[in-house]
């Protein structure tokens, strides 16, 4: 698609960026794409670089952009370039992210990812960890835990986020980063 091929410099050809803190958007949920375009677009979620580039979409051409990236394969090709995955969390950081994703931690009030995000990090609707970059993911996580980031619907990610300890935060995004989200969270928990 040619109105895609602007996106190409920072989300990937293949919708997989190069740089680590950009988004990947091969698969995404077309709902979720849609989402954070109409909220770059009416400043709800703020960035220099998006604001104008969703401004600039007629809804014809938000909507073209949107199905194109929804349906890019999620796997690589020859051509790919992308730097996800990256290498697998330290087993401490494994064991940390395993628990949340797949349990969370009822004594603080924080329900598992995957009670939004899905199984394997992917549901319909909800912004897709399957194949995101661990630096992209540590970026939001700060940003929800800041509140500099505030389009989550009724503040579920900035009340969880700001649960977190930076540790955990870190331990969710290298466990996303190493695609461990494409597998059930139950799968990842370490054995005692």
């Amino acid at each position: 698609m040619l109105l895609a091929k602007r996106c190409d410099h920072c989300h990937g050809s293949e919708g997989f960026s190069a740089v680590a803190s950009t988004p990947n958007l091969a698969g995404m949920d077309k709902l979720a794409i849609w989402k954070q375009l109409e909220d770059f677009r009416s400043l709800k979620r703020l960035s220099h670089t998006m604001d104008p580039i969703a401004g600039s979409l007629s809804s014809r051409d938000e909507a073209d952009v949107v199905a194109y990236y929804a349906k890019l394969p999620v796997f690589a090709d020859p051509q790919d370039n992308r730097v996800f995955p990256q290498s697998r969390p330290d087993p401490t950081h494994a064991a940390i992210a395993s628990r949340l994703v797949s349990f969370g931690d009822g004594d603080r009030g924080i329900p598992p990812c995957q009670a939004c995000h899905g199984p394997v990090a992917y549901r319909p609707g909800a912004p897709s960890l399957a194949t995101q970059n661990d630096v992209y993911v540590l970026n939001q996580l700060e940003a929800f835990a800041d509140r500099s980031r505030a389009n989550d619907i009724n503040e579920a990610m900035r009340t969880i986020a700001g649960l977190l300890t930076e540790d955990e935060r870190q331990a969710l995004a290298q466990y996303y980063g190493s695609g461990l989200g494409l597998q059930p969270g139950s799968s990842t928990v370490p054995k005692k």
